[in-house]
């Protein structure tokens, strides 16, 4: 197995010292290559690298070729003797069946994996330093070529009777620094620059020269070239990066000018401020492998750098670039490191002397698990839903979630907390009661009591009794809101009630507020009458929809005062409420249970006289003659007139009490006592015009005497003067009649 996270990297805009620049995310993660791959490096040292999506092959510079899979491990017993020298460069074929290698000890070493028709160990007696095996060479048919570069660039091809036949394709001066097979093309260079050769054609076409650099290179500095794919090609050298498709030419043009079928098109050119010590696409973009060219302060090397840069015609733009700590890089050079890589799976291959590392784009996952690290958990909970379960099979966002809560709790911001726990925990019952419970250690269930599922799913009773009772203690208002808010079936309503009782025991502040909620709760448990009395005792706007609702006419016979208390509008219209022609509450309780009650005694009096019913029309008139004498006089007398079940001596005696003339004045006469009623109308209320349509109206000689006789003891003219008109006026109309 790999060793992961074992590789420091650091992004190179950002000061190591400052722990408090935030970090780039990073495109790329790094894993050591470790296994059977450990024990070979510290006997031996990596000179080059050839990957193929089956296996890779180590060259040393013992001049062993080492068959490993992509963790490091071997896939043959033995490893391959092939050169005395260290191996210069491996060449795989496209179907990993061959592999062709080349060193400074003249030999070229082809070897089958799986067949040795077509193994060759030749010895060419020069300094070999590149090699390439055709793509196709594990095809029968194909000719079995491979190419190699010294001073010249020579194609080797099978022919009859299985000799290998040598063909010079080109000089190369200052000999032949690498070479890149794809498909029918060629690319290798030398001091020159970099041609490409069609081997359909069997011509070059064209040259692509080195812009001129003044800077010491290191010895025989190698020219780092890659196909992207059969027609992109891309070429790192010292500083300068380009990449070249090979375009088809228009048939007139070909014809007209007698050129080849295709040219090469450099589409971007541009200049980077490190040595490049290896090139690879990632999508439309470029991994480099560079040195820098400054020491560090002791004159050694500084690590090397791994960019991902996005090319443009004649710029380019930095993505990401991580510095590496490869084992040994203080003693090595630009030429010592060697980049490659599977395209198809965006993995490369980062090989010094004593190390190999291999970067890979971060998946979901890496994403994931990289934002969780440098606390960027929103940014993670968006990378986890973002994938739908599809990208990320490490992490879930249950996973991600509750980490990032244990984090907002540790940091104490408790309601940003509550708020997560709704979009990560789901309809999960168990997850909301063992995180509910972590709220409940620092005593913030009320951050999270908004939030907890109170439909299809529901927690633990104990759950949402544990939130009342933190209410209940640390926010009573907000403890009422949940009882009015909250279904019942939730939580164990008597253990509720009983925690509010011993609460109020020990606690005076906010009774009335617990008191309110203590009413709900009876009502929830069907205590009717308990929840009756604590709204009364209150007074509170409910009381009355509680009786009805729930049918309480028989329990308010012994709180009518309280209702009265509570709202005696409201109580009244209640108490004359009838159910079936009957009244919910019978007249007569009510009128016992208000007798020392006079005020609200006279105010459902006077509304039950308002009702037109022969059950109790005029039955308490006696009593409404005290009450109105007391509560409301101008109702008195519109009373005594329009009814007959008062007793009137009762009445006079009370209106006698107060000195109520005119109704005194209505019941003397209606009990003949005329002569006293027309006294008090001149003595007491001096109106004579009453006086005299009084004796008018009784028509009686002994009564008219008495109104004249109170009007000759009255020396005041206007009463004489108002009787003399009457009688003269009398007097005229009984002789006309004669």
């Amino acid at each position: 197995m790999m060793e992961e996270n074992n590789v420091k990297t650091d992004q190179n805009n950002q000061d190591d010292s400052d722990s408090e620049i935030d970090e780039v995310e990073p495109r790329l993660k790094y894993v050591r290559m470790r296994n059977d791959l450990q024990h070979i490096l510290q006997n031996d040292a990596a000179s080059c690298i050839a990957v193929h999506p089956k296996f890779l092959c180590l060259g040393s510079h013992w001049g062993m070729i080492h068959l490993l899979d992509h963790q490091g491990n071997n896939i043959q017993s033995k490893s391959l003797q092939a050169h005395t020298v260290a191996v210069n460069q491996i060449s795989i074929d496209h179907n990993g069946d061959f592999i062709a290698s080349c060193s400074d000890d003249g030999k070229v070493f082809i070897y089958g994996l799986y067949s040795a028709e077509n193994n060759h160990n030749l010895n060419l007696g020069r300094l070999v330093k590149s090699i390439a095996i055709d793509p196709n060479y594990y095809k029968s048919g194909s000719g079995r070529k491979f190419i190699t570069g010294d001073d010249k660039l020579i194609l080797y091809e099978k022919t009859f009777l299985s000799r290998i036949k040598p063909t010079v394709l080109s000089e190369a001066i200052g000999g032949v620094r690498s070479v890149a097979w794809a498909g029918q093309f060629i690319a290798w260079a030398s001091d020159t620059g970099v041609r490409v050769y069609d081997l359909n054609a069997r011509c070059s076409l064209g040259l692509i020269k080195w812009t001129k650099t003044d800077e010491a290179l290191p010895e025989h500095y190698r020219c780092n070239l890659r196909w992207s794919d059969d027609r992109t090609l891309l070429i790192g050298w010292v500083d300068i990066v380009r990449i070249c498709q090979i375009k088809k030419r228009s048939m007139q043009e070909m014809v007209n000018r007698d050129l080849p079928e295709f040219v090469v098109d450099p589409v971007s050119t541009f200049q980077v401020d490190f040595y490049i010590s290896g090139i690879a696409p990632l999508d439309n973009q470029l991994i480099l492998l560079g040195c820098l060219k400054e020491l560090d302060k002791d004159s050694k090397s500084q690590r090397p750098t791994l960019h991902i840069v996005e090319p443009k015609c004649e710029d380019f733009s930095v993505i990401c670039a991580n510095s590496l700590t490869l084992r040994g890089y203080k003693e090595y050079s630009c030429n010592d490191y060697h980049l490659d890589c599977l395209t198809s799976e965006n993995r490369y291959f980062i090989v010094s002397p004593k190390d190999v590392v291999v970067a890979s784009l971060y998946d979901c996952d890496d994403r994931v698990e990289w934002l969780i690290s440098h606390g960027k958990f929103e940014q993670a909970l968006e990378a986890v839903s973002a994938s739908n379960g599809k990208e990320c099979k490490r992490h879930t966002l249950v996973d991600v979630g509750r980490v990032y809560l244990d984090h907002l709790l540790a940091r104490e911001k408790y309601d940003e907390a509550g708020k997560l726990c709704l979009k990560v925990l789901g309809r999960d019952k168990k997850l909301w009661e063992e995180e509910v419970y972590k709220f409940a250690m620092v005593h913030q269930l009320r951050s999270i009591s908004s939030y907890l599922p109170r439909g299809d799913v529901s927690l633990d009773p104990l759950i949402y009794e544990m939130v009342l009772y933190e209410y209940l203690k640390m926010d009573p208002d907000g403890f009422l809101e949940l009882v009015k808010e909250w279904s019942p079936t939730l939580y164990t309503v008597a253990a509720v009630v009983n925690g509010v009782l011993e609460h109020l025991l020990v606690h005076k502040q906010r009774q009335n507020v617990l008191l309110e909620a203590l009413a709900i709760l009876y009502i929830h448990d069907g205590k009717y009458d308990k929840a009756l009395a604590m709204y009364l005792k209150l007074r509170h706007k409910d009381v009355f929809h509680l009786i009805q609702k729930y049918q309480l006419y028989n329990s308010v016979y012994d709180m009518i005062e309280e209702l009265m208390d509570s709202d005696a509008e409201r109580a009244i219209q209640f108490l004359l409420k009838k159910d079936n022609d009957q009244f919910r509450v019978p007249p007569e309780i009510v009128v016992r249970k208000l007798q020392q009650k006079h005020l609200y005694l006279y105010m459902y009096l006077d509304a039950l006289d308002k009702i037109d019913t022969k059950d109790s029309k005029g039955k308490y008139h006696g009593l409404l003659v005290q009450l109105y004498a007391e509560y409301s006089r101008d109702k008195l007398l519109p009373l005594l007139r329009r009814s007959d079940n008062y007793l009137i001596q009762e009445a006079l005696d009370i209106c006698s009490q107060r000195k109520f003339y005119p109704e005194m004045v209505y019941l003397l006469g209606r009990i003949g006592n005329i002569s006293e009623a027309l006294a008090l109308m001149t003595r007491e209320l001096d109106d004579m015009e009453s006086a005299i349509a009084f004796c008018q109206e009784h028509d009686d000689e002994e009564l008219w005497n008495d109104l004249v006789n109170y009007s000759l003891d009255k020396p005041n003219f206007l009463i004489f003067q108002r009787l003399s008109r009457f009688f003269y006026k009398t007097l005229e109309r009984t002789l006309i009649l004669d």
